[in-house]
């Protein structure tokens, strides 16, 4: 799961009079009856429950019972294996979304948009001095991930099954100025050969966690990794395939995460060191993943051979000077402009004042609706 968190101080300032221009701006808009509705988020209903959840953990002997409304099977594992070697039957066309790398680990991700269902994230990253077996258990350790992460503000395991590996967990996640998301997930770890590991996650329903109206129930949630060693070096590396629909903005949360992933990664990285110079005792969600380990069927083991991740090439954007000053000559129509200031200051208020943040992906919107804009103007004329 990925969760979007900087530490950046802006300037009260520049809060305090981005804030007057948009009350400003509506006021006048809403006086010429031109304003048009800009939505950041998408209204999430939840149904009206008041229970609270029982931290309560069940033993099962089968998860496919009233419990719980879906299971991770080995068609999931299959899913993902597909994914990570690109043998997936799709046309789906991938786009580069960051590359970044530092002493300690390097990080490259792209995304893209299926057909049906929300945006895909593809993921791979490398950390330097790090064992598989400790990367699997610091990402199985959901105690420790509370200590971390400061977006978990909850985490209750439901149920796990013993027969076939698989657990249930809920968790609470809090971001600026949202109502937190609630996550009903359940999920399944494996060991492939040559210390290789998968695990997949997926959303579920559970009689311990009723729905609460004070939470947004996430209804889609896809995700999962494969963990192995990097050969001929000291090192490991962990592939990500992330789909969720959070409830968010499409663009707003692909920009969010372009912006906002590489720091977190670094503070992950900083939380992953510290987890290995401390390691001694395992904490019982590590445990009970780790005892409930299934191997992965010989049938679906992958016949690939190791192939290291490559890093996309940045092409500039080469435009002739008449094309420049064609584009600067086209000006933005009114009501682009009143959506891109209403922006500016929504963002710069999202980022709870940290003005650079909220800033950096606010222009970024507003370039990228430049750039098509003009795009679209270019090939009209």
């Amino acid at each position: 799961m990925m969760m979007i968190s900087k530490n950046i101080y802006g300037s009260s300032v520049i809060v305090i009079i981005s804030v007057v221009v948009v009350v400003v701006l509506l006021l006048v808009l809403l006086k010429k009856k031109r304003i048009n509705k800009f939505l950041f988020f998408s209204a999430s209903s939840s149904s009206s429950s008041t229970t609270t959840t029982s931290s309560f953990v069940s033993d099962s002997t089968n998860l496919n019972s009233s419990r719980t409304s879906k299971i991770v099977t080995n068609e999931d594992l299959k899913f993902l294996m597909m994914i990570f070697d690109g043998n997936l039957n799709e046309n789906a066309k991938w786009e580069d979304v960051i590359d970044k790398r530092n002493d300690h680990l390097c990080y490259n991700a792209k995304s893209c948009k299926p057909k049906n269902g929300p945006l895909r994230y593809l993921s791979v990253t490398v950390f330097n001095n790090i064992s598989a077996e400790m990367l699997r258990n610091f990402y199985m350790d959901n105690d420790y991930r509370k200590q971390w992460d400061k977006t978990v503000v909850e985490h209750n395991q439901l149920q796990v099954d013993k027969s076939d590996g698989s657990e249930v967990g809920r968790t609470v996640k809090k971001f600026p100025l949202l109502k937190p998301r609630e996550y009903v997930l359940t999920w399944k770890l494996w060991e492939g050969r040559d210390k290789t590991f998968y695990c997949y996650i997926k959303e579920c329903e559970h009689t311990l966690a009723p729905r609460q109206n004070k939470y947004v129930r996430v209804e889609f949630f896809r995700s999962g990794w494969r963990i192995r060693q990097v050969p001929g070096r000291n090192a490991c590396e962990i592939t990500m395939f992330h789909q969720e629909d959070a409830g968010l903005n499409v663009e707003m949360a692909k920009l969010a995460f372009s912006k906002g992933i590489w720091s977190y990664v670094c503070k992950m990285d900083n939380a992953l060191r510290r987890y290995s110079a401390a390691s001694g005792h395992l904490s019982s969600s590590v445990t009970s993943s780790v005892n409930l380990m299934q191997k992965v069927p010989a049938c679906l083991e992958s016949s690939t051979s190791y192939a290291s991740s490559s890093h996309p090439t940045i092409i500039h954007d080469q435009t002739t000077h008449e094309s420049q000053v064609r584009v600067i000559s086209r000006r933005p129509s009114r009501k682009f402009l009143a959506n891109s200031v209403l922006l500016v200051g929504g963002a710069i208020c999202l980022s709870r004042g940290h003005s650079s943040l909220g800033a950096k992906v606010a222009m970024a919107y507003i370039f990228s609706k430049l750039r098509k804009t003009n795009s679209n103007q270019t090939k009209q004329s």
